[in-house]
């Protein structure tokens, strides 16, 4: 399983969105007090094993923890905010996103496979 890196500030997401300049990167945005995330978050474990998530930098922010980061990627890749999210960003851009149930592990490899292309 590929691992993942928590965003806990603007500056860490400043990093991870300069990375999405030479990599894909998929943010998952995740509620800890949510048990439609806590679903959502077991479909990117799952994407976690996939060919594609070893081929992307991979990274989530728990909203309770990181409000600032997650309302400024919202802001820099110009996708409303929502909980559970998913967003593959590629040149500093939100290539696809997706939220709630719609939220499932081959849709996010799909969607990787597409941002890496």
């Amino acid at each position: 399983m590929q691992k993942y890196q928590e965003i806990v500030s603007t500056e860490s997401l400043a990093e991870a969105m300069k990375s999405s300049e030479r990599d894909t990167v998929l943010f998952f945005k995740h509620s800890a007090t949510c048990g439609i995330s806590g679903r959502a978050f077991g479909e990117f474990q799952k994407y976690l094993e996939s060919p594609e998530a070893a081929a992307a930098r991979n990274y989530v922010i728990v909203v309770q923890k990181s409000r600032e980061a997650s309302n400024e990627l919202a802001r820099l890749v110009e996708v409303e905010h929502e909980s559970p999210q998913a967003i593959v960003v590629r040149n500093g851009r939100a290539v696809w996103n997706d939220s709630h149930l719609a939220i499932k592990s081959q849709k996010l490899a799909d969607a990787v496979r597409a941002g890496i292309g």
